[in-house]
């Protein structure tokens, strides 16, 4: 935010079918709104406040999102391909995403504590030097996602598939996996694992 200007403050407010795509949105505070089927593909929305938001069917793929706050966001049926999180606000951060492509996305060096990704895709999406402690991946596809010196203690992979995890680079005390899942853990020796008895 810039601070020798008070932002526009928007609240309980529902934005419909906008299209924001390739436009900048500058010092707006939204509280408590909902965004549906909204276009931010390419925006410039650097500076702005989302605080208590639900965000449906929405599309921000590759939208410039620096310094951006997202506090309490829900994501659900989104586009977020590409998107750096790691340019967001550090003190406005905490999320959940429910049936959203998260495919090429960063969250570098991110907290991301007890956050829900629930039937995600999530391909090629960098976690390195994240904390994921109890983040759950419900029926998550993690093709290629990269995990490397990430906290995973307590997280949740039972039902996440194609992921490869290597248990010597990350920590991942009491992290839960299913029987079915194990090979995501055992990729870099080569094995072949089979389900058959």
């Amino acid at each position: 935010m810039n601070p020798s200007i008070d932002p526009i403050l928007h609240l309980k407010k529902t934005f419909s079918n906008i299209s924001y795509a390739e436009k900048k949105l500058r010092n707006r505070e939204f509280i408590k709104c909902e965004f549906i089927a909204c276009d931010f593909a390419k925006s410039d929305l650097r500076d702005n406040d989302f605080e208590d938001c639900t965000f449906k069917n929405c599309n921000f793929s590759m939208a410039l999102i620096e310094g951006a706050g997202f506090r309490n966001a829900t994501f659900i049926g989104c586009k977020l391909l590409g998107v750096d999180f790691t340019r967001c606000n550090r003190f406005l951060f905490s999320f959940s995403f429910q049936d959203c492509y998260l495919d090429y996305c960063t969250f570098f060096g991110t907290k991301l504590r007890k956050t829900k990704f629930t039937g995600c895709s999530l391909k090629e999406t960098d976690f390195t030097e994240t904390d994921l402690t109890e983040a759950v991946f419900d029926a998550c596809d993690l093709s290629g996602t990269k995990f490397s010196n990430t906290i995973l203690e307590k997280a949740d992979f039972r039902s996440a598939n194609n992921f490869a995890i290597d248990p010597d680079r990350n920590k991942m005390k009491k992290a839960k996996f299913s029987a079915l899942n194990l090979g995501g853990l055992l990729f870099k020796h080569q094995l072949e694992i089979t389900n058959d008895g």
